[in-house]
Parts: structure tokens; sequence; C-alpha cells
């Protein structure tokens, strides 16, 4: 769905290039389950500050105000709701997420590079993701107006989260020519790269007290895998089909990969207690498109499966009071490409 893996784009092209398996039960761990959408391509759905809104992007109908022919960013209330379009409608958007202030938003959104939705990727370069070189961050209020952009750096700029008590952004950047870390104050001064490790660190966010940060990463190792992650990046490419996830402290020292699973693990998300880490992972059947909910302790132990959908299951994320999640999956999809925004009750 994207880097916006963090992306609507990992989605799309995780369900496009693999075969579906086939529906499973739901776990047990998660009930009084309620869809909030139905249709389109819905991802990376995230709580407002005080819970009763969810930011999330879309692909849906056609390329006008109110629908899009490429993702965009929309708000609905946390029943489901007044779904409405806050983003321009143009460009390729990636990554909402509310401001602490519970009146603002942030994303990434291509549009200063053009109102058409960006090239999709290459594919005969493999299973790719695209991180378009016109990616930048923007804030503007939870209705779209007074749009202001944060980030003014030559390449990829997006994947953005918020923490609510150190008010603080964090998000990935090729600035300095790699895909590292970056912090940033809510108005876009005080730029910091946290990760300096050639490769692909993204999807990145903070623990709720602000001190501990988790993300996905690839990085290569033989200096011919660092050629091919170059030469790609060159290209604004990423490869996805291989990342671990790390936790750090928030200034990004004493980091450890937390999974070793050869597999694509992404979309982590702290619990309330910052004990330990939810996520989207395909270690059921690596090379699938079978994503699944598991939760692991932030030294690594404790794995432990959430969802059992059989399909794509991903972008989990706590409600604020620790008491729902939310989630994206193509569980119960009509059709192909359909993903869906869900919450449950958190009794884990």
């Amino acid at each position: 769905m994207t880097p916006g893996f963090r992306y609507s784009l990992i989605v799309l092209a995780a369900a496009a290039a693999f075969p579906a398996v086939a529906a499973e039960a739901p776990d047990t761990v998660l009930t009084n389950i309620h869809q909030l959408t139905s249709g389109g391509s819905n991802a990376e759905a995230y709580w407002a500050p005080d819970g009763k809104r969810i930011i999330f992007q879309s692909t849906r109908g056609q390329s006008t105000r109110g629908s899009s022919k490429c993702d965009q960013i929309y708000v609905m209330n946390a029943d489901g709701s007044d779904q409405h379009m806050v983003s321009t409608g143009k460009g390729r958007t990636t990554c909402g997420y509310f401001l602490p202030d519970n009146q603002h938003i942030v994303y990434a959104s291509t549009h200063l590079g053009g109102d058409a939705c960006p090239a999709e990727p290459d594919r005969s370069k493999g299973y790719v993701w695209a991180v378009y070189n016109t990616y930048d961050i923007f804030s503007a209020k939870d209705d779209g107006t007074e749009l202001k952009r944060l980030t003014t750096e030559d390449g990829y700029d997006a994947e953005a989260t918020v923490n609510a008590k150190t008010k603080k952004i964090i998000y990935t950047s090729a600035t300095g020519g790699d895909l590292n870390l970056w912090e940033m104050k809510l108005d876009g001064s005080g730029k910091k790269q946290i990760t300096t490790t050639p490769g692909y660190d993204g999807g990145p966010v903070f623990s709720r007290d602000g001190k501990k940060i988790a993300w996905r990463a690839h990085h290569p190792v033989t200096p011919e895998d660092v050629k091919t992650d170059a030469d790609l990046l060159k290209q604004n490419l990423t490869s996805p089909m291989k990342m671990e996830l790390f936790v750090a402290d928030a200034d990004g020292k004493h980091a450890k990969q937390i999974t070793s699973f050869g597999c694509a693990s992404f979309a982590p998300t702290f619990t309330p207690d910052g004990r330990q880490i939810l996520f989207a992972s395909n270690k059921l059947a690596c090379d699938s498109s079978r994503f699944e909910l598991f939760l692991i302790n932030i030294d690594g132990t404790g794995l432990r499966q959430i969802t059992s959908y059989g399909g794509f299951t991903s972008f989990p994320e706590i409600s604020p009071d620790g008491e729902k999640l939310v989630f994206v999956s193509d569980w119960k999809a009509s059709q192909r490409y359909e993903f869906n925004i869900f919450t449950a009750d958190w009794k884990p």
C-alpha cells in the first residue's frame, strides 16, 4: 500500500501481484467488528486525538472532488458516517494523520508536481514501490483549507505520523540521497535526520510517551544488493518484499531489529503501554498477498497472531482510549482491489 506503506500502493500492488487466499474465520481477539467503508480501495486509517474521527486514504470513483482516480485523503466519523475528502483532489496523496489539536492534519501529496495521478511504477523491474520525488508533506485544517507545505527539499518526503505529547512529526525522506527517518516540529521547522543505515527506513511511529520509535526497513548487505537498491532509488523506486521491524529510542539510538522473518513486515504501531508492537506481515506465506496482524514485545519476544482472515489485513491502530482497533482488510470484499476499513473492540 504505499511508501505510504503506510500506502494503499502496497495494498494494490500486493493484490495485483499475487493470487488471493481463501478467507477464514476472524480471530476471536477482535470482537464487535464494524465495517466503516464499502467499496473502493481504502487504507491507512488513523484515529483523531479525541477518538471521534478517523483519517484515511482512498481511491474511489472518478477524478472529481469527493472521488478520485488515485489516493486522496478523507475524514469520517468513528462510526463511518460523514465520509468526505479533505485533500486537494489533485495528484496522489498518502499518510494522513491528525495533529494534536484535533483541528489540523498532515499528509503527503504530489499535487505540486501535477494535477494528474503520477505514473505507476515499472513492473518490468519486479515488485517495486514508487517513491515519487514530487511527494511533499503538507499541513491543513481538518476541512482541507489553509494548506501549508512543510517539506521543500528535492526528493521523496512522506509517511508522516505525529506524537501528541512531544508535538513532533516523524517521516521518511530522501533528503541526502537515501531513504531515512527524519523528524520535525509541527510547523515544519527543526528538521533532523534520525537514521543513517543505507537502504530504506520507513513507516515510522512514536510510542505514546514519545520515548520510542518503531519502523520498517530493508537494509541491503551485499555490494550487489547495495548497488541494486541505489539504482532503484535513482529511478524513484524501492523494493518492499523483504522488510523487518526495528525499535529504537526516539532519537534513533539503541536501534534493535525485532523481526527476522525474511518476509514483508510493516505498519507497526505501539500498544498504549508501549511494551508491544502490533503490525502486519505475510510471514505465514512469504511472497504472497496474505497479510495478517501480529503482536510482538518490543524486545522481539512473545510473537502472537491476532487475525486469520486469509487475505490482506494491515494498518492497525489502537484508539486513544485503548478500547478500539481500526484496521484495513479485504475481508468480506465483493471484488478484487476492494479494501475496507473496520473497527473492533480491542481486548488482546
